[in-house]
């Protein structure tokens, strides 16, 4: 797969995590848990950052998107908490415009993207 494709993949992929808070903190349930989501080196994304690989540690962009990723994480895993502790209100504030989840993952998205021009 090419670094372009892989990234790409990792945009979808973290994109998705806004829909499973919402449904978490809708439902008080996940299929994650907290402690998992708060290790970027779990995700199919993280596996690939720290994979060694020098193509992909050689980019310039390499430690902004893995220090972007692993933030993205702690806070998901702090918004995922909440809502398994049945904090809705703190919950959807946390993932509401202005928050520092949507700030994280929009840098971490924009970042990403450029990382793709750059390569592509």
């Amino acid at each position: 797969m090419s670094l372009a494709d892989s990234i790409n993949k990792g945009i979808a992929a973290h994109g998705m995590w806004k829909q499973r808070l919402i449904d978490a903190i809708a439902t008080g349930s996940s299929e994650w848990s907290p402690a998992t989501v708060c290790q970027d080196n779990q995700c199919e994304f993280g596996k690939w950052l720290y994979s060694g690989d020098a193509e992909v540690t050689a980019s310039p962009r390499y430690e902004k998107v893995r220090t972007l990723h692993a933030d993205f994480h702690k806070v998901a895993a702090e918004v995922l908490k909440m809502a398994l502790a049945g904090q809705k209100d703190a919950a959807e504030a946390a993932i509401d415009m202005g928050s520092e989840y949507r700030n994280i993952s929009s840098e971490l998205t924009r970042e990403m993207m450029n990382w793709k021009s750059e390569v592509s």
